[in-house]
């Protein structure tokens, strides 16, 4: 008779309906042990577009589809070069933010930008973070079919592969201090939208500053003077975020917000 299979070391159970508890406390406890032994207690998060390309690839891109004469390939490129500029400005943001982090008095924390791990704007955003000496930043990935693996700039040690949405959410949440929201799509809208549901309901009590990068795109896409014109947000709502085209403004308005929390927060 062979020696049974203990049932830390069963993968059939392990990946059955009746270890799904199980599975789920592994994406809590997994990446709280390493947050842990990394130092890492605080993140300024950032949420994007996996769609948008960097500047110099969506000129490339437009060259090519404007030689082919493929009218749909010349409408996606030159969809791709519109949105080029929030990878250039989530770039920026973040090299700023993580240059200012690294460079505050020892016994102010550590920030650390992250992101979801994946291409367009999370990659800009750790891409970003590395570009400073030393700069660090996390990677909160999500198994998903038709998405690449976590971004090259993610720091290794700080790069996770969530399989459960709500887990990934909650790693977002409980390290943010602050969060940039730039274009996206339905994820963007769905992170976006949670957590200004936890902060109005104030499940969510801690200082968060919020930034809305982007008007043209916003504009276009949520009307948030409508919504508080149908009665369906309050006025007060409005000043969940903070919108803005600028990178200068955007820094100085995340710095001054994370700076004032500091000096408040309890010795």
């Amino acid at each position: 008779m062979s020696q049974p299979t203990k049932a830390y070391k069963n993968l059939t159970f392990l990946n059955s309906p009746a270890a799904r508890h199980i599975r789920i406390l592994c994406e809590y406890e997994e990446p709280r042990d390493r947050f842990h032994h990394q130092n890492v207690r605080d993140t300024i998060v950032v949420f994007g577009s996996a769609r948008v390309k960097p500047p110099d690839v969506a000129a490339q891109l437009l060259v090519a589809a404007d030689q082919s004469g493929d009218a749909a390939a010349i409408k996606a490129a030159r969809q791709a070069v519109r949105l080029s500029r929030y990878y250039a400005d989530t770039r920026e943001l973040s090299r700023r933010l993580t240059e200012w982090s690294m460079k505050r008095p020892h016994h102010h924390r550590r920030l650390l930008i992250a992101t979801g791990g994946g291409p367009g704007i999370m990659e800009a955003a750790n891409r970003g973070a590395s570009d400073v000496p030393g700069g660090r930043s996390v990677g909160l990935g999500i198994s998903l079919p038709f998405e690449e693996k976590v971004n090259r700039w993610v720091d290794p040690d700080l790069a996770f592969e969530f399989h459960y949405f709500f887990m990934r959410k909650y790693w977002f949440t409980y390290l943010a201090k602050a969060m940039v929201v730039m274009p996206g799509g339905y994820g963007t809208l769905d992170e976006m939208c949670e957590i200004l549901t936890l902060r109005q309901t104030k499940k969510i009590t801690k200082p968060l500053p919020m930034v809305l990068f982007g008007s043209e795109y916003w504009n276009d896409v949520i009307n948030i003077e409508k919504l508080i014109e149908w009665g369906t947000i309050s006025e007060s709502d409005r000043e969940l975020l903070h919108h803005t085209d600028s990178v200068d403004d955007a820094f100085h308005f995340l710095t001054t917000a994370l700076d004032s929390t500091e000096k408040e927060a309890p010795k």
